[in-house]
């Protein structure tokens, strides 16, 4: 094994390991030495600094006395994406339009089953073409027409995630301020809600619940953010401040964004009034 910067992969499989370690309340000394490796290297492990082959995982599971439980088998599943390096297919295709921060996103999205988003914009995931090139368009973050154009190309294409095999999972509270706020004006308005109620009607996968202006201050007041979920392991919150995004892994931060949205989810219009709302605001458009 060599030493590596740890990703989020590692570091979540290390977590893993390092709880099954605590459950049996061997030391790191103890642990090391059962598993015929250095305290060190077990150390690098468990902080997602080295990497660890799927196939080396029966003696932990040994060590640990804990071969064919359910945990194991997710423990399996989260070794072998912390051992595939494998990228995006879109990072292959649009690696020059993608900044660092947002490239991560990009994997955790292919391999996330499940995104809870609160917005105060239309998300990416549910937005045309003629909303997303309007939205980038007006971002000032890109400096040439096809810089935007190649994004635009590319958010497009990240909806692909909803119509796979098992599709992504979407739970979106949409804020009031992104059907009022006329992205590209009346008829660009107008395209992109008659989109998000032909989703939530079509779309098992998705669901849209809006969040209106006469609930006041919310759990969500401190800005948007996301919640992944994932087929093995713990999720991992997305939060996006102007020029970075945070990726937030401590069980205590998670659920406190958990937390926040299960009282937005309560707070907001159910997903039948949320269409409604959003059918009236069609009219407007019009």
């Amino acid at each position: 094994m060599t030493d590596a910067q740890p990703n989020l992969h590692r570091r979540r499989l290390g977590t893993a390991l390092r709880s099954l370690r605590e459950a049996k309340s061997l030391s790191l000394t103890e642990a090391a030495e059962m598993l015929g490796i250095n305290k060190s290297a077990l150390s690098k492990i468990e902080n997602g600094k080295q990497r660890v082959p799927p196939i080396s995982l029966a003696g932990y599971f040994e060590v640990y006395e804990c071969s064919g439980s359910p945990r194991a088998n997710q423990i399996r599943q989260l070794a072998t994406m912390a051992s595939s390096g494998k990228r995006s297919n879109l990072l292959d295709q649009y690696g020059d339009v993608v900044p660092g921060p947002f490239a991560q996103f990009l994997n955790m999205e292919e391999l996330a089953s499940k995104n809870d988003t609160y917005s105060l914009v239309v998300p990416g995931l549910l937005q045309t073409e003629e909303y997303a090139h309007a939205l980038v368009g007006r971002s000032h973050k890109w400096r040439t027409k096809k810089e935007i154009s190649d994004l635009v190309e590319l958010r497009m294409a990240r909806q692909d995630a909803l119509r796979r095999e098992i599709p992504l999972q979407v739970w979106c509270v949409l804020d009031e301020a992104a059907l009022r706020r006329q992205v590209g004006g009346a008829q660009v308005m107008r395209a992109q809600l008659e989109t998000l109620v032909r989703l939530t009607e079509d779309s098992t996968n998705v669901a849209i619940q809006v969040l209106p202006f006469s609930v006041g201050s919310n759990a969500g007041i401190d800005g948007p953010f996301h919640v992944l979920y994932f087929p093995a392991g713990p999720p991992v919150v997305i939060v996006e401040p102007m020029t970075s995004s945070l990726y937030l892994e401590e069980e205590t931060d998670v659920a406190r964004y958990e937390t926040a949205y299960n009282h937005l989810r309560a707070e907001a219009l159910d997903v039948n009034k949320s269409r409604q709302f959003i059918h009236e605001m069609i009219k407007e458009y019009s």
